[in-house]
């Protein structure tokens, strides 16, 4: 699939009157940072822009929501533009999915390789570290004056995806807009305290026991836990305080590949895979979902038990490539 250039992309937002924005389920902080800087960016032209999601704002992401997210779907409906950012397929957000459908015009921006793009319009780029560096290149072409407020969420977007700029994906590229956020008065301490540190007991009490109860296998290079809702239950935690988990498993001396299983609905389990060395996307690729080469996730439609059994076979399989 070709790329259209941000230049065409910024043609069509700047025609439209309205857009919705489309972030994935379960968003992560380059999620949601992209969708709030880019509808601040609109907002700021006259646009009448919003981001239509279909669960919570997690806690520590609630300071990037400035009345910009929208739950009452239908009021939305037919829109001029909808663009989905960070995210390139229909099932990433499915109660969503026909009011993306119902825009005239339909945009993808995404930094999934895996993406195929759902869009009239796309920009998908797989070595870009987060879909942030995406949106800030896509601001300069709407020749948007950048503010602080879109500067915090752009960092937001890019430091949560580049794990604080520690993971592989991280680039010269992303350090080089991040410099240039500071000049238009980046407030990274304030931004960084609102993602970083600022958790709840709940969610530190459910990571401890998902760790506790983990499994080390494939001779000590991988590692897999589980979340299941009767967990959620017990210590008073929302699925959002999953967030985080299988990076720390990741950061154990001697693992290479980390999984979390999180049980959805029953028969319903989302597998977040994450990898210090090989490429889980092919493993996610596998189960029909998709993602990057050291972060990617994937559903299976089975028990617990059995999605554990697939996922191990996989990794160990994996691993025995290297």
């Amino acid at each position: 699939m070709k790329n259209n250039s941000f230049k065409e992309i910024a043609g069509q937002l700047k025609e439209a009157g309205s857009i919705v924005i489309f972030p994935h389920i379960l968003m992560d902080g380059d999620a949601l940072g992209s969708a709030a800087a880019l509808c601040c960016a609109l907002r700021s032209m006259g646009k009448d822009a919003v981001i239509a999601v279909e669960d919570k704002v997690p806690d520590y992401l609630q300071f990037l929501d400035k009345g910009y997210c929208i739950y009452d779907l239908e009021k939305y409906m037919n829109p001029d533009v909808s663009i989905c950012v960070d995210c390139g397929e229909l099932k990433r957000f499915p109660e969503r999915a026909e009011l993306f459908k119902s825009g005239k015009t339909k945009i993808c921006v995404d930094h999934h390789g895996t993406s195929p793009g759902i869009g009239d319009y796309n920009y998908i780029d797989g070595k870009a570290a987060a879909t942030g560096e995406l949106i800030y290149d896509l601001l300069l072409a709407m020749e948007c004056d950048i503010d602080v407020e879109m500067a915090n969420a752009i960092y937001a977007a890019i430091t949560t995806d580049t794990g604080n700029f520690q993971y592989s994906n991280t680039t010269r590229r992303s350090h080089e807009i991040v410099m240039e956020l500071y000049d238009l008065g980046l407030d990274s301490y304030g931004t960084s305290v609102s993602l970083y540190e600022n958790e709840s007991f709940e969610k530190m009490k459910l990571q401890s026991a998902a760790i506790n109860d983990s499994e080390v296998f494939a001779e000590g290079k991988a590692i897999i836990a589980e979340i299941s809702l009767d967990m959620l239950e017990q210590y008073g935690a929302r699925m959002e305080d999953t967030e985080g988990i299988v990076g720390m498993m990741r950061s154990i001396k001697g693992v290479d590949i980390a999984i979390l299983l999180k049980e959805k609905e029953p028969g319903n389990i989302k597998a977040s895979l994450r990898a210090k060395h090989g490429d889980v996307s092919k493993i996610a690729v596998a189960f029909k979902g998709g993602g990057h080469e050291k972060a990617a996730g994937c559903t299976i439609y089975d028990s617990m038990a059995v999605a554990r059994e697939l996922i191990m076979k996989a990794v160990s399989e994996e691993l025995c490539r290297e």
